[in-house]
């Protein structure tokens, strides 16, 4: 069985969205990923199919119901025989890694929990196995966007997805650099070269200035992974 993702949202018509385009999108379309969509508000228990309230201790915005949304998870988890990881997308969560999505694609799939308003009821997260998980220090209008990016970060790790494996090994955040520069023709635009290291063929040498300018640019925009990467057996 191939990796499975399921999405719980009240707005499940957002998916699959740009999940369905590109190399992700061929990929779903031959079955390598699947993803469904449970809609949190089919299991409201009132006729306007109620899933939020006002926050206790007042305050503005509203909460997503515990009940309401236990009852989603607990559907969504029902016979779980995969042990997918059960993730709420939150500006609270750890970071989200490549090292972590690389876990992620090694496994049969995920579950994911899109909050709306002003979140989620804590007692949900004390009462299910939820892990809180955030794309970065920022806030989006719902989890559905982080979903998404989480899905495709994931799917295209999969074997057969991405033409060329070898790419995906060079990129950013593998082997803890940023990713080195890349160039294409023309040869001359605007006044500025390719670098002619580039262009002579010789692999070990294009490979070097490729590590450097990797390190350099790291060094310079992410000095926490830098000083990460300088702490492994093989940091410079």
């Amino acid at each position: 069985m191939g990796f499975a993702a399921s999405v719980l949202t009240i707005l499940p018509a957002m998916f699959p969205g740009p999940l369905a385009h590109s190399l992700v999108g061929t990929a779903l379309a031959k079955g390598v990923w699947s993803l469904d969509t449970v809609d949190i508000r089919d299991y409201s228990s009132d006729r306007h199919r109620t899933v939020d309230d006002t926050p206790a201790g007042g305050g503005a915005g509203m909460v997503m119901r515990a009940d309401v949304l236990s009852r989603a998870v607990d559907a969504a988890m029902a016979g779980e025989p995969q042990g997918r990881p059960l993730l709420y997308l939150s500006p609270r969560g750890e970071r989200l890694t490549q090292a972590r999505v690389s876990t992620l694609a090694r496994g049969p799939g995920v579950i994911l929990l899109c909050g709306r308003f002003e979140g989620i009821d804590e007692r949900l997260l004390q009462r299910r196995p939820i892990e809180e998980v955030s794309l970065g220090d920022f806030v989006l209008s719902g989890g559905e966007i982080a979903a998404m990016a989480l899905l495709d970060a994931a799917v295209r790790l999969l074997p057969g997805v991405v033409g060329d494996a070898a790419s995906l090994a060079e990129e950013s955040f593998e082997g803890g650099l940023l990713e080195y520069p890349h160039y294409t023709r023309p040869q001359l635009w605007e006044g500025l070269e390719i670098p002619s290291v580039l262009m002579s063929g010789h692999h070990a040498q294009i490979a070097k200035w490729r590590r450097a300018r990797a390190e350099d640019i790291t060094r310079a925009r992410r000095p926490d992974l830098w000083a990460a990467y300088q702490s492994r057996p093989h940091g410079h």
